[in-house]
Formats: C-alpha cells, sequence, structure tokens
C-alpha cells in the first residue's frame, strides 16, 4: 500500500486514535474524568454530588474496582475520586497520579458527600453528566459518545462549552472507518513502514505485557489466568493466560495503564497479548510481531466499528477474532487464512453477552482467545463455516457486516432487559 494513499494515512490516524493509555475500566474512569471536568469547573470540592448515567455506563461500572481507592467498586467511588483527586487534562489516566494523602481522604469524604445516582434516557449507548455543588454555586459536565468527548461544561447558569455529542473531537475530523477492510487491513499490516507505527505498537506491548504479568503475579479477581496455567504450559494456553491475568488484574484495581482497542482496555489486551505470546514462542523477529499486531487491532477495530462502543454484545468477541487473525499471519498466513479465520472465530462466540465489567470478563476473553485460535486451526486443517450457516454469508465483509448487525440492532432489547436486571440485584 502507498504510504501517500488516503487509506495509509487514515489507518495510521486510526491506530493513533484508538491505541492509547487508560488505567482502570474505561467507563468508572471516564466517569471520574467527567467529575473532575465538572469540579475543575466548579473551583472548589463539591459538597455535593449528582449523576446522571446511561444504561450501560451504570452496568460497566457497578461491579468493577476503580484504581486508588482503596478497593471501592462503582459510580460513587469513580465520582468522588475524580472530584477529590482527579488531573481532569489527563483524560483516561485521570486518577493515574492520585497522591498519597488524597486517596487517605477518600472514606471519609464519601462518608460526607450526598452522592445521587440517576439514570439517563440519551439515544447515546454511553452518556453521562456529573453535577458538582458547592453552596449555591453549580457545575456541571457531560461525555457522549465516547469515553474522552466532553460536550458540555456549565458554571451556574452559563455554558463554558459546547458541541454536539456527534462531533468525536474538538480540533480534528473523525477518521474514516469506512475505509477498513480485511484486504486493506492485511495489505497495509505487509507494506507499513514500521517507524510509522513503531511508538505506539511498543508502548501497546511493554503496558500490556507488565499488566499481565502483573496478574500472574498477585491475587485479583478470580485470578483466570493462573487458573489457566495450571492446567497446562503450551503456547496456546499461555496466550489466553497472559490476556485473562491482564484482564484479572485491571478488572480487580491494578493502578498499571492499558493500551486500550476500541476504547476498552479488555480488548486492547486480547488483540495484543496472544499475538505477542505466540510472536515470543514461535522466536518471529519484532517486525512479524509489528505487523501481527496492525492486523490484530485493526481487524478488531473492523469489527467492532459497526456495532459501537457499548452494546449487549461482548467486545472479546471481536477482539478475540482480531487476535486469532493475528496468530494466522504470524503462523504464515495470508489473506484468505485471515478471513476464514474470522468468518470461524465469530460464528462459533458471537452469542456472548457483555452484562458489564467485573472478574469473569477475564474468563471470556480467554474462551474468545481459544476460539480465534481455534478459527484458524479449522481452516488450516481444510475446514470452515460456509454462506447459510446461521449468521454466516458468503464473503468475510459481509459476515462482518452480519454481526455487526447482531450486535448494534438484534441484541438491542438484550442490552435493555441485562441493564434492567443489574440494576434490580
Amino acid at each position: 500500500m502507498d504510504r501517500d494513499c488516503n487509506t495509509y494515512k487514515t489507518y495510521l490516524k486510526i491506530l493513533e486514535r484508538e491505541l492509547i493509555l487508560a488505567m482502570g475500566c474505561t467507563e468508572p474512569i471516564a466517569l471520574a474524568y467527567c467529575a473532575a471536568t465538572a469540579r475543575a469547573a466548579l473551583g472548589t470540592l463539591p459538597e455535593r454530588i449528582s449523576v446522571e448515567a446511561s444504561g450501560n455506563i451504570i452496568k460497566n461500572v457497578k461491579s468493577v474496582v476503580v484504581p486508588n481507592t482503596g478497593g471501592r467498586r462503582g459510580i460513587a467511588a469513580a465520582a468522588a475520586i475524580g472530584v477529590l483527586g482527579g488531573d481532569e487534562k489527563a483524560e483516561l489516566e485521570v486518577i493515574s497520579r492520585v497522591p498519597a494523602e488524597v486517596k487517605e481522604q477518600l472514606g471519609a469524604y464519601l462518608e460526607k458527600t450526598p452522592i445521587e445516582v440517576k439514570p439517563l434516557i440519551s439515544e447515546n449507548l454511553l452518556d453521562m453528566i456529573v453535577t458538582v455543588c458547592s453552596g449555591a454555586s453549580y457545575a456541571k459536565a457531560r461525555i457522549a459518545g465516547e469515553h474522552t468527548n466532553i460536550v458540555w461544561i456549565e458554571k451556574d447558569g452559563k455554558v463554558l462549552f459546547e458541541k454536539d455529542p456527534q462531533q468525536k473531537t474538538e480540533t480534528e475530523d473523525l477518521p474514516d472507518y469506512s475505509l477498513l477492510t480485511v484486504q486493506d487491513i492485511y495489505d497495509f499490516a505487509c507494506s507499513c513502514e514500521l517507524n510509522d507505527v513503531r511508538a505506539v505498537l511498543d508502548r501497546q506491548i511493554a503496558c500490556n505485557t507488565a499488566i499481565a504479568e502483573d496478574g500472574l503475579k498477585n491475587d485479583y479477581g478470580a485470578n483466570i489466568g493462573k487458573v489457566l496455567l495450571q492446567s497446562g504450559n503450551d503456547l496456546k494456553t499461555r496466550a489466553k493466560a497472559y490476556a485473562a491475568a491482564g484482564s484479572d488484574a485491571r478488572m480487580n484495581g491494578s493502578e498499571l495503564p492499558v493500551a486500550i482497542c476500541s476504547g476498552s482496555g479488555n480488548q486492547g489486551l486480547t488483540v495484543s497479548l496472544p499475538v505477542i505470546t505466540y510472536a515470543r514462542g514461535l522466536g518471529l523477529p519484532d517486525e512479524k510481531l509489528y505487523r501481527a499486531l496492525l492486523i490484530s487491532n485493526l481487524i478488531t477495530l473492523h469489527c467492532k466499528s459497526g456495532i459501537g462502543r457499548l452494546s449487549a454484545y461482548c467486545g472479546a468477541v471481536s477482539a478475540g477474532a482480531g487476535a486469532g487473525a493475528g496468530i494466522a499471519y504470524l503462523c504464515g498466513g495470508d489473506v484468505t487464512v485471515i478471513s476464514h479465520t474470522i468468518v470461524n472465530s465469530l460464528a462459533i462466540t458471537s452469542g456472548i453477552v457483555c452484562d458489564g465489567a467485573k472478574s469473569s470478563c477475564a474468563a471470556k476473553i480467554a474462551i474468545a482467545v481459544e476460539t480465534g485460535i481455534f478459527g484458524f486451526e479449522m481452516y488450516k486443517n481444510g475446514q470452515q463455516f460456509y454462506g447459510g450457516d446461521g449468521l454466516v454469508v458468503k464473503g468475510v465483509e459481509n459476515s462482518i457486516a452480519n454481526f455487526s448487525r447482531l450486535g448494534r440492532v438484534g441484541m438491542s432489547a438484550t442490552d435493555e432487559e441485562i441493564i434492567l436486571m443489574m440494576t434490580e440485584m
């Protein structure tokens, strides 16, 4: 692919935009970022906090540990640490540098500060409004559409900042994700000038490997990574275990950052760690690893772009297919092999639901990685799913579109029921 062509430049822009660092699960971190932004507008520590959140935000914040909160979970903890110690300029690393003395104040602040949580009815699945008050003064901030997309800041009736929720960034146009195709992703990965992507991929490799090792070393959640390694130490098991261990740590309060993908740390772990593990296990050079990571990341973003950031469709499914595609490339697979790997994988695990961020995400990741690898092994052994097998249709792009429609449209009622069940608990 020509380095000067629009598709090449767009893919670079997508990678730079998507593979950013976040500390902690992205939904509570986005909430902390929103709260920190509101507090900055207020100009003083709030005496009262109100959080309005869409169902998918409530679902994904409810059960996950918020870093730097002493093991606390949920919306109140995320909002409180955001206003108490958050750096509103740091976006998804908003609470990465909370001083020790501020952490110690969190318990007392939560006890004395009323924090009201209300459902927010919105056309955006990702939507939140945080209002903070001190005396008769108030300020509010809203994030919608994407985790760092501030669309409204107001203080005492005066609008300080406003933009359309569909405008994803303030200063630049959204990259054209419709240019993502399996063929072009493969061509880009094979021809990419690696100096154009080395920095962003090195960061993904370093950060995601570090949190996986933290997950295997320490006690986090259900310790899915450790459980997997107790069952064996072959390459496939290690690939699943490292991805799961990263999620074990991330879902249960690790303060290490993750290079995310499609707005999700769990997806960032799933697309990268199995590919890294396979490349290292097979003794392949860094160049091969970089090109495989380009495939795994961009295939995942391609599969997710038709679904959206949040839905009832587990994002690990798309990321597992992406990881399988990257591993297929490492093992010598061309675009045909990669295409069949994707379709085989999606055909198997597309029914996994997202019931929020929590410890069991690590196990779902392990299953998704297993399926991605199995999708490759199927085709390597002369087997595949054909058009007419369930949601599979002829052509990889048509199949991806079908599974995207399932996640975006077909499972919307499922999403509502999941949120209802979780809020009734």
